[in-house]
């Protein structure tokens, strides 16, 4: 079965092969795993590690956002969170449940934010020391740059929280480029092709705080602390030590590729063969090729009686593909995930499965609802 979910996604043998092991996590035989690892994650995102630290969390994306939030907004501090989508309603979700005042920013989804509208808004309230932002967002399939976007937050001279899980290692990122950016979060197993279960948050190590977080699981602080103490070689707690030696074999694949040039254009290629396959057989992507990003592709349902989203993953699952049997866009949708152990002959071949899983489900009508 292929996956093509915008994570977890299709791996490759080596990375699977990883994580038949068995791992004492305490044993000094860690230590150059895990040092390999923060190493590799922090040389793509060009990060100074006199500056930043790539701190691990065990858990998804949102375990290692609401770590950034409570570790560098104090309780009652204020964040901007351009509201483009989802996962910037989550971020905001988890913003408000940690204490921290969120100032939502309304923002189509269809379109990268406007980097005028982020600058009235910081304008507009001078107490607001964070911004949100969501680099790849999976819910449209938009990429929101945070080259641009920060620029205009240090022009207001206040600070950034990226949430690039689902961009980086494909999308470029350079830490020391942008000091504005406080936190950049990612896991092991979106554009990185690893397995889940590992998160990490790039810090600024001078941002974070003592007593701060109102949380010991979720506290950076301490995370970065225990760090410095041990020499980086091992977690506070049991970390998942078979995933991060799946992510050290990922790395070394994602090195081997070409890094995140080579991966970027991959999953460019996939995404392009897709958007082309997609309109071909009669179907209308959700958003316009201008602002389609790479990662993921989100496509308008049929307007066709007989259309399900639930039969049509089941008759894509007959044919060896796997796609969400969800959507988050306003009006009905599918996505296909871009990314992965997978390449443009693979997006072919699904697009084939696709036209004769809607011929078998009697779809008739493909334009969109």
């Amino acid at each position: 079965m292929l996956l093509l979910i915008p994570g977890p996604v299709a791996t490759r043998p080596e990375v699977r092969a990883a994580l038949a092991q068995d791992i004492a996590p305490w044993d000094p035989s860690f230590r150059p795993l895990y040092a390999e690892v923060r190493a590799r994650v922090a040389a793509i995102a060009n990060c100074d590690l006199t500056q930043h630290a790539a701190l691990p969390l065990q858990g998804c994306g949102h375990f290692a956002v609401e770590a950034a939030v409570r570790s560098l907004i104090p309780p009652g501090g204020k964040l901007l969170v351009p509201m483009c989508g989802s996962y910037a309603e989550r971020m905001a979700r988890l913003a408000r449940e940690a204490g921290r005042v969120v100032v939502p920013l309304p923002a189509p989804s269809e379109v990268p934010l406007d980097p005028a509208a982020l600058a009235a808004a910081l304008a507009a309230d001078a107490e607001i020391s964070h911004v949100g932002l969501v680099y790849s967002e999976t819910s449209s399939g938009v990429v929101h740059d945070p080259m641009t976007t920060a620029d205009v937050v240090r022009a207001a001279g206040r600070r950034v929280i990226l949430d690039a899980v689902s961009a980086f290692g494909a999308l470029p990122f350079d830490m020391q480029a942008h000091p504005e950016i406080d936190a950049a979060i990612f896991t092991a197993n979106k554009c990185l092709e690893g397995m889940p279960g590992v998160s990490f948050v790039l810090a600024r190590s001078a941002a974070l705080a003592a007593g701060r977080a109102g949380s010991w699981s979720f506290d950076l602080y301490d995370v970065l602390q225990n760090g410095l103490k041990d020499n980086w070689g091992s977690f506070r707690f049991t970390p998942p030590a078979q995933v991060m030696a799946a992510l050290r074999t990922a790395l070394r694949l994602h090195e081997a590729e070409g890094g995140q040039p080579a991966r970027l254009a991959r999953y460019r290629a996939n995404a392009d063969t897709l958007y082309d396959g997609m309109l071909r057989i009669g179907l209308r992507p959700y958003v316009d090729r201008a602002h389609q990003g790479p990662i993921v592709l989100n496509v308008h349902a049929p307007a066709d009686p007989a259309w399900s989203l639930q039969g049509f993953v089941d008759a894509l699952k007959a044919r060896g593909f796997l796609i969400s049997n969800f959507y988050n866009t306003t009006t009905p949708s599918f996505r296909v995930g871009c990314i992965g152990a997978i390449t443009p002959s693979d997006m072919a071949r699904f697009v084939a499965a696709a036209d004769a899983a809607l011929t078998e489900m009697g779809v008739r009508v493909r334009a969109a609802a």
